[in-house]
């Protein structure tokens, strides 16, 4: 019988070449992660086969980092992703971890947060005199002091250690700026955090706000035309005009950093994401019931509060003021060197105009001063005694006539 040695050689060789098909060996190399089934769970350790030469082992100290009940619910059969962290030792061991592979997928999730700028929050779990460490998942982070938004008003490093002292414990807004898996570098920002927090809370705000809307705020910031009202992530500007009823000179003298106010919502420009706020509108506008206080011929008391060319601001109540024209301050029509800013007078209302929030006033037509007047042409008239003369003279220069 012959045998044909080349058909054999063929079969041999197609039986090799299926047999490695279907094993598929791949030597395993560190920093692998790899499927493998539970072959034993012993007491101390996890039995891994990973289609290696033989199975690997998963040691007691890498399953004391996981949660005991993750632990305790690996059973016979289960199938595991693993992290190869030794290919094989100097006893010939395959060393694996269920840890690391945690770890690894909190790296790649960390390069996803990179790239589409996710804001995530993380645990400060210590300093350098550098800045913070933080905990994102089972890497450790780094974030520069200068990326620290409650540290870069700090001076000296003492200032600066008491601060992130206190942070110690506590959970803040992150966003990643840097990863480096090779050189094990993960870099985060607070600040980054806050500048993308606040533009989504603007965006969402500038969508859900309508005018007519009552919120409440935080004044941020005082400039001497009005003040800037944080609303929770974006600010809204209160124009001068618009904190109160009463002449405001410069916002502090109704508004104080860091102090709440509930403001009305005047406009919404979405496209130059501006928001423009009122205190006033919550306040009731004295201009609104202002005949029902006041009429013509009516004596009152008021406050100076400016002097013009044209004539003398004078306010009667808060958030009324009204205004003695030039011709109105004396016979002559001129204005008065005695009036200054502060000074009480009483005056003459002479009109009223509730609609253009007009009140015009007239210190001449003071009855007081008219009676004076009356009394200095009847001395002038009929001499009295020089006393008396001058006690007259007196009266007419401390009213101003």
């Amino acid at each position: 019988m012959t045998v044909d040695t080349e058909s054999m050689d063929d079969v041999q060789e197609q039986d090799w070449t299926t047999l490695l098909a279907e094993y598929d060996y791949q030597r395993p190399e560190r920093g692998q992660l790899r499927e493998g089934i539970v072959m034993r769970v012993e007491d101390n350790q996890i039995l891994v086969d990973i289609g290696a030469k033989h199975e690997g082992v998963i040691p007691n100290q890498d399953l004391r980092r996981l949660p005991p009940e993750m632990v305790s619910a690996i059973k016979y059969g289960d199938t595991l992703q693993v992290y190869v962290m030794e290919p094989e030792t100097k006893e010939g061991e395959l060393v694996l971890s269920l840890n690391m592979v945690q770890v690894e997928r909190d790296w790649q999730d960390a390069q996803s947060m990179l790239e589409n700028g996710q804001i995530i929050e993380a645990a400060v779990v210590g300093y350098n005199k550098g800045g913070l460490l933080v905990q994102v998942g089972r890497v450790r982070g780094f974030v520069p002091a200068s990326q620290v938004v409650n540290l870069h008003s700090r001076t000296g490093a003492e200032g600066q250690q008491s601060a992130m002292t206190k942070m110690v414990g506590q959970s803040i807004p992150l966003k990643v700026i840097e990863v480096d898996r090779e050189r094990n570098r993960l870099v985060l920002s607070e600040r980054a955090a806050m500048q993308r927090w606040r533009q989504s809370q603007k965006e969402r705000l500038l969508e859900t706000l309508v005018p007519g809307a009552i919120v409440t705020g935080r004044v941020n910031q005082l400039t001497p035309f009005g003040a800037f009202i944080d609303l929770g992530g974006a600010d809204g500007l209160a124009h001068i005009s618009e904190l109160s009823w009463q002449r405001v000179n410069h916002p502090r003298e109704v508004l104080q950093p860091g102090q709440e106010v509930q403001v009305y919502v005047l406009e919404i420009d979405r496209e130059r994401e501006r928001i423009g706020l009122s205190l006033r509108r919550l306040q009731p506008d004295p201009w609104a019931t202002i005949d029902q206080r006041y009429d013509l011929g009516q004596i009152i008391t008021g406050e100076v509060t400016n002097i013009a060319p044209f004539g003398v601001f004078v306010r009667v109540e808060e958030g009324v003021e009204g205004l003695i024209h030039a011709s109105e301050l004396t016979e002559g029509g001129q204005s008065t060197e005695t009036l200054q800013p502060g000074m009480t007078v009483q005056v003459k209302v002479i009109s009223l105009d509730r609609q253009r929030q007009r009140l015009g006033l007239s210190l001449r037509r003071v009855e007081g001063v008219e009676a004076i007047v009356a009394e200095v042409s009847e001395a002038v008239e009929a001499p009295a005694e020089t006393s008396d003369a001058a006690e007259t003279e007196s009266d007419v220069e401390a009213v101003g006539v």
